[in-house]
């Protein structure tokens, strides 16, 4: 399996601008200095404590910095979390276009965006202030904190998910080329996005709940699984 994640995090450039929803900060963090180490240490204090436990006083503490500088950037930590995950989505989503690109065959497409969903834990040095990995373990750990609330539905009337169903219309467009006919792409789309994140996550944590038998090879094992549910799906 060519590893296409490396190659890109190798040759992206900064003509990438990773843009989460303005709704989600006051101020971008991506703009400043502090504001990138706000990212730089939010990510590893609330994977290492939890959402519940993290807190913007011990995030200050971490920088050294005052706590209403972070209010300056963020209102809330739920708005610092769907950042967070914002910033991964469509991260995720223009690796799948750059490795996709130019590629004619259409289920070698499919192939290499499932790769790339699975793989989107590598580090990529050109954004020195956000820990891909890290940030990946805040998805797999932490996400359904940012959308299983009581404010989904205005929150979503707001814009703070379109990175996410971008990133889905991504995939799904990418299945409908190869099956044009299919009738599930959407459904099937964030299956694939969701079956990434919670195998890692019992593979890690409830190993019974899935059939990885060696974390080492663990990339290799869910890219077999997950392509081989999708082009059953589309009867490929």
């Amino acid at each position: 399996m060519p590893d296409y994640f490396s190659y890109f995090c190798g040759v992206m450039s900064f003509a990438i601008q990773i843009s989460p929803n303005q709704s989600l900060y006051i101020r971008d963090p991506q703009a400043t200095a502090t504001g990138r180490e706000i990212l730089r240490n939010a990510i590893p204090l609330m994977q290492e404590l939890g959402f519940e436990k993290f807190t913007f006083r011990k995030l200050s503490r971490r920088m050294g910095a005052s706590e209403i500088t972070i209010y300056r950037y963020f209102e809330n930590k739920h708005k610092l979390l769907l950042y967070l995950l914002s910033w991964y989505w469509e991260w995720v989503k223009y690796s799948i276009i750059y490795n996709c690109h130019n590629i004619r065959d259409s289920k070698k497409k499919l192939e290499i965006a499932i790769q790339t969903v699975i793989e989107s834990n590598r580090r990529n040095a050109l954004v020195d202030y956000i820990d891909e990995e890290l940030l990946y373990a805040l998805v797999i750990e932490e996400s359904e904190k940012a959308y299983h609330t009581k404010c989904v539905d205005q929150e979503n009337k707001e814009g703070f998910f379109l990175t996410l169903k971008s990133l889905k219309t991504e995939i799904a467009d990418i299945l409908l080329e190869v099956n044009p006919g299919y009738a599930f792409s959407n459904s099937l789309a964030s299956t694939i996005l969701e079956m990434s994140a919670s195998l890692r996550f019992y593979a890690r944590h409830l190993p019974s709940m899935s059939d990885v038998k060696d974390l080492a090879d663990i990339d290799q094992q869910l890219f077999n699984y997950i392509r081989q549910v999708t082009f059953a799906a589309l009867n490929c």
